[in-house]
């Protein structure tokens, strides 16, 4: 389900479960205001609570897999999908079926809220059936390079003409939204921890995102892609610079174990930081500074569990994480994912796969490219001039033979001005 905080109350919308009623999995339509302290106070005292829910119904709020955030007044319930049915990973014509559809939206609203009455006033709704089809993934607040609260929806799934996450980014402010095609986030796709700081200083806005999946992770400084969206350990931060340019760098650190994926980041309270909980790093004077704790989500025990999963190869996290933000250390080396910056946006798919794959990538405009295939000793066995391209987005399928299961390909494809290069591997 989706939530936020404004003061005591925690609201909740949406969210997928098995209703009685409906005797089935469904999307719930509703939406639950919780007074946060006075429930804490009556769970430690041992009493009644229910007094401290209130719930009312309407359709527009039952979404899943979407998030809820704020920008000023006004309330924004990002992406997500409505599923009903059991879920089947063979796709809704397989077991019981399911029905699935993306909102493909960003649903604006207003709460009034006196502690009695909870009514909600829709604003119009912006809808993007390209850019805003995604759900599972991480919307975080921000502060915009001229000084005003908004929100950036990293990542997400699935793409339009293929079920690949999305590598760009939709930024959101209180007039619109617009896709930023100019950045790819490689790291980090699925929900997971994330923590937002903005340097006042260096109008430089700041998201670290801790672990979960992803479809690509560094090996030796090469992005190794693995279609299968494995867990990963992969600690890395997003930089949004004064002119709005945005990078992607993968921290030193990385997470202790297969953990992240569906977890929250649940800061301080006493931090300096803006309305929207937005850090103010300036403001943390210390060399080291507690921020906040890492809370919740999937232990996974292998990087790939998804197909063979028996009930026993994941868990729920029992773990707490402190974390803090740690300034001068020269020591640290955020390494730049080069590829981030790029306007490519290459992906292989499938992959791993038997060598027949294709390559999808984007083109701003028409320019002679190159696509080159290497074994994993560098010797090239495929490159090829590609012609016939178009603006936007381009697809190229490729066939290679006396391939053996388990070897791993580099597939390169660059213009006169960028280049990028991806590890896919060889199963049957």
């Amino acid at each position: 389900m989706q939530f936020i905080q404004n003061g005591d109350y925690l609201y909740l919308t949406g969210g997928y479960g098995y209703s009685n009623t409906a005797g089935d999995h469904i999307t719930y339509d509703k939406m639950t205001a919780v007074k946060v302290p006075d429930l804490i106070a009556a769970i430690v005292g041992g009493t009644d609570f229910s007094a401290f829910f209130r719930q009312i119904t309407d359709a527009r709020f039952a979404v899943t897999g979407g998030h809820l955030s704020k920008i000023y007044d006004t309330y924004y319930l990002v992406g997500g999908q409505r599923f009903d049915g059991r879920y089947n990973p063979m796709g809704p014509a397989h077991g019981p079926g399911f029905v699935q559809a993306y909102t493909d939206q960003i649903r604006k609203f207003n709460i009034f809220d006196d502690g009695n009455v909870l009514t909600v006033n829709h604003l119009s709704a912006w809808t993007d059936t390209d850019q805003l089809h995604r759900r599972d993934y991480n919307v975080a607040p921000q502060i915009l390079p001229n000084g005003q609260e908004g929100l950036t929806a990293f990542s997400g799934v699935f793409q339009k003409t293929v079920d690949l996450p999305y590598l760009n980014c939709v930024n959101v402010d209180s007039s619109g939204y617009a896709a930023n095609n100019t950045f790819s986030q490689y790291y980090n796709h699925y929900h997971c921890a994330f923590l937002p700081l903005y340097s006042e200083q260096n109008n430089q806005m700041h998201t670290v995102f801790f672990g979960g999946i992803a479809q690509f992770y560094d090996s030796l400084g090469i992005l190794v892609q693995d279609n299968n969206v494995p867990f990963v350990r992969t600690i890395a931060r997003v930089t949004r610079n004064a002119d709005g340019t945005m990078a992607e760098y993968k921290l030193p650190v990385e997470m202790p174990a297969l953990l992240g994926a569906g977890s929250e980041f649940i800061p301080l309270e006493m931090l300096p930081a803006y309305a929207n909980g937005v850090i103010r790093l300036d403001n943390l004077s210390a060399d080291t500074t507690l921020v906040g704790y890492i809370y919740g989500g999937i232990a996974s025990s292998a990087s790939n569990i998804f197909w063979i999963n028996t009930g026993t190869e994941s868990s729920a996290s029992n773990q707490i994480f402190k974390v803090y933000v740690v300034k001068n250390i020269s020591s640290a080396v955020h390494e730049l994912n080069k590829q981030s910056t790029g306007t490519l946006r290459m992906q292989v798919f499938p992959n791993p796969n038997n060598g027949v794959f294709g390559v999808k990538f984007q083109m701003p405009e028409v320019k002679q490219a190159w696509l080159t295939i290497a074994d994993s000793n560098g010797k090239i066995i495929d490159r090829e001039a590609l012609k016939n391209l178009l603006p936007g987005e381009n697809i190229v399928t490729r066939k290679l033979s006396n391939v053996k299961l388990g070897n791993a390909y580099f597939v390169t494809l660059e213009t006169e001005t960028e280049r990028a290069t991806v590890k896919t591997i060889i199963q049957d």
